[in-house]
């Protein structure tokens, strides 16, 4: 997407662009709901399309995350 990304022992740290938009990409959060749901949010704001794979596995901690963002995206 264009941010730098740190990965830490407790989470991670992102660094958003200083020069321009980030742009769309595909995130494979690895069955990581918090790396899905955060992604989904980031490619809201992102320049193209993000496709996040497995994408289902933000319901572990929020069912309706998806549909949800949804509605708030079109409001």
């Amino acid at each position: 997407m264009g941010a730098k990304v740190e990965e830490r022992p407790d989470g991670l740290r992102v660094e958003g662009r200083s020069a321009g938009k980030l742009h769309g990409t595909e995130i494979d959060p690895r069955g990581d709901h918090r790396i899905a749901m955060a992604f989904a949010v980031a490619g809201l704001a992102a320049q193209g399309e993000t496709r996040i794979l497995d994408a289902d596995c933000a319901g572990v901690s929020y069912p309706r995350f998806f549909e949800e963002l949804r509605r708030l995206a079109s409001s």
